[in-house]
């Protein structure tokens, strides 16, 4: 409990610091790798992350054992409150069938989550926020695709969740059951030439017999608006299990709301060796807002960005003169009086 105490005293402080937006144009999705981005999709948006698998698993030592069947990755994400905060549930449900090959083969039917959490995720740090220092410069190809030393500094993103084993479960260390926590930190850079690395550092199932303590890092790059491949590499270490897993793939966004992706995951031991094929999607419904904010200047700051668009200085905003609806005797009346005072 102190865990969520402390994020959420966090929260409440940064948001009182921090304004500035996360929300995209186009779906912000974690897939297809497993890492998580640090950014939030932005408030009011609720957004779908689904990925089927096949999975194959192969160990040679003794006794030789084999798995092979089907699961499926999701998530629901939904900005909540500030622009930085993100509240989810994600989990890895998978059914199978593991065979033994000792003086005759055995086969046991196995089906449950290997991991299933709720948690909350906050981005602490920005780099990116100020807007004008991060626009393109539409003069110089080379300004917009050397590389600038302030771009390793990442954005940092802190979260903490729930996580809950259902018991008896093949995919877990035995007596593991019930809500366990988990926290992880999140670093995202953002690199000329459509280039991101994210890092993730994650401790799961804190307090119980398997408390998994993950890394994964992951290295994007899109060729276009609607392409991307990347490479990750994820390493698990606990008394239970360990391993080191590399993926590759591609994702397509089709359009603003909706993104495709493809990933192959495998690795290099025995003990099992590891082979999946997914096939994923990523779906947002956008019901998000900006906030407008009117302090007064709007018609004089709109005036000082069309002049700047236009390279002038800014024009000055003409005062509209009151009609004077003063009667004509009135007015002979009273300039006869401003005579007759000045003389």
């Amino acid at each position: 409990m102190k865990i969520f105490k402390s994020l959420l005293t966090l929260i409440v402080f940064l948001s009182a610091h921090s304004l500035f937006a996360q929300y995209t144009e186009v779906i912000n999705s974690n897939r297809p790798g497993m890492s998580r981005s640090a950014f939030s999709v932005g408030t009011n948006v609720l957004q779908f992350e689904v990925g089927p698998y096949y999975v194959k698993e192969k160990r040679t030592p003794l006794p030789k054992t084999e798995v092979s069947g089907l699961g499926v990755d999701f998530s629901a994400r939904y900005g909540l409150f500030f622009e930085q905060l993100e509240v989810n549930i994600e989990g890895n449900y998978q059914n199978d069938t593991r065979t033994v090959f000792s003086s005759s083969a055995s086969e046991t039917k196995r089906s449950n989550f290997k991991y299933l959490t709720v948690g909350a995720k906050y981005l602490i740090f920005d780099p990116y926020k100020n807007e004008e220092a991060n626009k393109p410069n539409l003069y110089s190809w080379k300004a917009n695709h050397s590389f600038r030393w302030k771009s390793l500094i990442p954005a940092v993103a802190v979260y903490a969740g729930a996580h809950y084993d259902y018991s008896p479960n093949s995919y877990t260390a035995p007596g593991i059951e019930g809500f366990s926590p988990k926290v992880m930190i999140a670093t995202q850079n953002n690199f000329n030439g459509g280039w991101v690395f994210v890092m993730n550092l994650s401790k799961d199932r804190i307090g119980t017999d398997q408390s998994d303590f993950t890394y994964i890092l992951t290295l994007t790059h899109s060729f276009s608006p609607q392409w991307v491949v990347f490479g990750e590499t994820q390493g698990i270490q606990s008394d239970f299990y360990a391993d080191n897993l590399f993926r590759v793939g591609g994702a397509y966004l089709w359009d603003k709301n909706f993104q495709l992706d493809t990933a192959l995951t495998f690795n290099t031991k025995d003990t099992p060796s590891v082979l999946n094929v997914t096939f994923g999607a990523s779906y947002r419904f956008d019901f998000h807002k900006d906030k407008e904010i009117d302090n007064g200047n709007n018609a004089e700051e709109e005036a000082k960005r069309q002049s700047r668009r236009n390279g002038g200085k800014p024009k000055k905003l003409k005062k509209k003169r009151k009609k004077d609806d003063t009667p004509p005797q009135e007015k002979q009346r009273k300039q006869q009086r401003e005579d007759e005072d000045f003389g």
